[in-house]
């Protein structure tokens, strides 16, 4: 993978200071890149079914009363017919880990997200955002609502990966993810992305951020992974229980909780996390931990952070490789 992409151009990823204007702010910035997101996420949906999607999501997003909808709305007068389904998609594949930076100071956050999205690593983007807990760095997408990674110098970093599948007894694959898919509709409660980024927003401590991912209800399950200054934790939720493993801990996309059912997503999802674990016990520096299959066809994102220090490392990939340069928010 890395040959391949050393012989192509390598974008620069663009750190957009959008203050308190937040998402809108963002795509208005970057209004063509948010149109080409779009187009290329209409391309993995067959026919009419992403115009179908798009307007079940919205009717559910509506009857929740759920945070940041005007967001949602402003940026469906922008931008082509699907802004509302890609943000409440989570149809994607995670390695993360949190343990001591081996630099000496605070926890690092180490994550890959993989989805086979084509366009995705491509059109990554830093946005600098203002809110009412501090400033924070989200590692996004133009269009995109909520959070799925962010840092907040001076108070923690936060990531978000997939649930594994639900299962039940007796009936196929096709019908358990439909079924899944009915219970999200029939909940009220806040999606994992939408609560990520009101932690971003208002929480001014680890111990805050921990007890909202912790408590509050979820429309589906997932796992929270928070570095803080000195402390860190992978956080495995269904929608009304929590269960908390300190760092260094790590997740992939199988649940690591004994008692906890469910069938594993993406790639190779035990390896990724056996892997990950053995990174977490022995931090590697700088990106020196992405090796197969943590890093794999369909990734997309690798990220490094580490909130007590303001550092952060991002870089995009696509199928054939590396999609853009390293963006380094550099240690004072």
């Amino acid at each position: 993978m890395t040959e391949i992409g050393a012989m192509r151009h390598l974008a620069k990823i663009p750190l957009i200071d959008i203050g308190a204007g937040g998402p809108v702010a963002l795509a208005e910035a970057r209004l063509e890149q948010a149109k080409e997101l779009i187009g290329l996420g209409g391309q993995l949906l067959p026919g009419p079914l992403l115009p179908i999607l798009n307007a079940l999501s919205r009717r559910w997003a509506r009857d929740c009363t759920l945070p940041y909808l005007d967001e949602i709305a402003a940026l469906d007068e922008k931008l082509p017919r699907g802004v509302w389904f890609m943000n409440f998609c989570y149809e994607w594949g995670c390695t993360t880990g949190v343990a001591p930076d081996p630099a000496g100071t605070g926890m690092q956050l180490l994550r890959t997200l993989d989805w086979p999205f084509h366009g995705l690593g491509r059109h990554v983007v830093v946005s600098h955002q203002t809110a009412v807990a501090g400033d924070y760095y989200n590692i996004t997408w133009p269009g995109f609502v909520g959070v799925v990674t962010a840092m907040a110098p001076g108070r923690f970093a936060l990531a978000i990966n997939q649930a594994p599948m639900i299962r039940r007894a007796l009936t196929p694959m096709p019908i358990d993810w439909i079924l899944n898919r009915l219970k999200v509709a029939r909940s009220h409660a806040i999606p994992p992305s939408f609560l990520a980024r009101h932690i971003m927003d208002t929480c001014k401590t680890y111990a805050e951020a921990k007890t909202l991912l912790e408590s509050t209800p979820l429309a589906l399950p997932v796992a929270f992974i928070l570095a803080g200054n000195e402390e860190g934790c992978v956080i495995e939720r269904m929608e009304n229980q929590a269960w908390v493993h300190g760092a260094p801990a790590a997740f992939a996309n199988h649940w690591i909780t004994e008692e906890m059912k469910g069938d594993a997503r993406g790639i190779e999802s035990h390896r990724r996390l056996l892997l990950m674990h053995g990174i977490c016990s022995h931090p590697e520096p700088n990106f020196d931990w992405l090796i197969e299959p943590i890093l794999n066809e369909e990734t997309r994102l690798a990220v490094a952070a580490n909130a007590a220090i303001g550092s952060l490392l991002v870089q995009g990939f696509e199928k054939d490789g590396p999609a853009t340069e390293i963006f380094n928010l550099a240690r004072p």
